[in-house]
């Protein structure tokens, strides 16, 4: 099974000033895709700086050619489907198709309350969620939506010409629990994780690899149920959050290590944090590039 590589490049640089570069050397790089956050702030950059996702990867589709582009995640914590469709269909056009967009459930703190709202509980993220998505996959798809729901309305939203990609820009679905999965699994066409959170600090590396095989598994459930085949979804694990997070970016041999007990396990994409000094996700900026250039052709 081929494996791709991708990155994701957080929004902490001014365009200007090294962040325009960073997007134009992932392309350079070789890179499948490079990713953002969609957040308005984000744990320990909170008090940094921190730009919008959606006019950073416009930006971002300017200054490249062949990348593909996208958020990893968007969430309903501050987006509204017909506003956020808007938006998505114009960068597809920008980009010329080039758009993935990864959208989850969304968490607590951060910006999840940064409008001034209470938040929401696990039961209710889900709710709108499960509302939110196929709301946005009609707004994506027709030129005129009207929808009445509990959460999320729209009154003859338009949206002509539509996306570049057709039916509609493709939606990579972060999901762990039962719902999540449905929904992956019925409008998905990759699926995303980041392992298992209760391993993150006192997990082993075994202990990941079970986990994340058991996730697979349920997804796999879900599109059976749907009668979809789970090959069909790209499988795509997002780095940094797994007990091994400190030693995968170390060297060439180490990453090629770790991609390969996950590309054994099904994963078509793996996707690892641009390094940024004194952060979570510091690394050697050379062993880095030397992943992007030599892992995949290793990998074979």
């Amino acid at each position: 099974m081929s494996l791709r590589l991708s990155t994701v490049i957080l929004p902490v640089d001014r365009w200007h000033e090294g962040g325009r570069a960073k997007w134009q050397l992932a392309e350079e790089l070789g890179f499948h895709a490079a990713y953002t956050y969609d957040h308005l702030s984000w744990r320990t950059f909170r008090d940094g700086p921190w730009f919008g996702a959606l006019p950073t990867l416009t930006a971002a589709a300017t200054a490249t050619d062949r990348l593909r582009l996208g958020t990893l995640v968007t969430s309903p914590n501050f987006r509204h489907p017909v506003t956020l469709a808007k938006e998505l269909i114009s960068l597809d056009d920008i980009s010329g198709g080039r758009i993935t967009l990864g959208i989850g459930a969304g968490g607590n703190g951060f910006d999840a309350t940064a409008l001034g709202q209470e938040p929401w509980t696990p039961k209710e993220r889900a709710d709108r969620f499960a509302e939110f998505v196929p709301l946005l996959d009609q707004l994506l798809s027709d030129g005129a939506v009207s929808h009445r729901g509990t959460y999320y309305s729209a009154d003859e939203a338009r949206n002509i010409p539509g996306c570049v990609q057709r039916p509609r820009l493709p939606f990579a679905v972060a999901a762990t629990g039962p719902r999540g999965l449905k929904l992956a699994a019925r409008y998905g066409q990759a699926w995303v994780t980041t392992g298992d959170p209760k391993l993150y600090e006192s997990g082993t590396p075994a202990q990941s690899l079970e986990a994340l095989r058991g996730q697979i598994g349920k997804l796999g459930n879900a599109c059976a149920e749907l009668g979809r085949d789970v090959a069909e979804l790209d499988k795509i694990l997002l780095t940094g959050f797994t007990p091994e997070r400190n030693a995968i970016l170390g060297s060439l041999d180490a990453f090629v290590d770790f991609a390969g007990r996950h590309r054994e396990l099904g994963f078509t994409e793996i996707v690892v944090h641009w390094p940024i000094p004194d952060s979570d996700f510091a690394a050697d900026q050379a062993v880095f590039e030397k992943i992007a250039t030599e892992a995949v052709a290793q990998l074979g």
